[in-house]
């Protein structure tokens, strides 16, 4: 007999379900001709970042999924290689 999932269990399905739906909605975007439903995909992907965002504070709050914190150079390092477009392939 199977036993039923426990909560941190659950919320793992969840939060990995999350990471999935996030990564087809950006590729509808991505690849959409049609500007309503890219704008309704984007609706959608924004919605999915505010959900996944709640699960991952429940469960960072239960000690269920431990983060490192992260140093201020590394922050900054990242935050540059974002704004400088050093990680986009092309630049238009």
């Amino acid at each position: 007999m199977k036993m039923p999932l426990e909560d941190k269990e659950l919320l793992n399905v969840v939060l990995n379900q999350h990471k999935l739906y996030a990564t087809s909605i950006t590729n509808l975007i991505l690849e959409s001709g049609n500007q309503t439903l890219r704008n309704d995909a984007v609706s959608v992907l924004q919605n999915t970042f505010k959900h996944q965002k709640k699960v991952f504070d429940f469960m960072s709050q239960k000690g269920w999924y431990p983060t490192d914190t992260a140093n201020p150079q590394d922050i900054n390092r990242a935050r540059e290689e974002v704004t400088s477009g050093n990680r986009v392939p092309y630049s238009y």
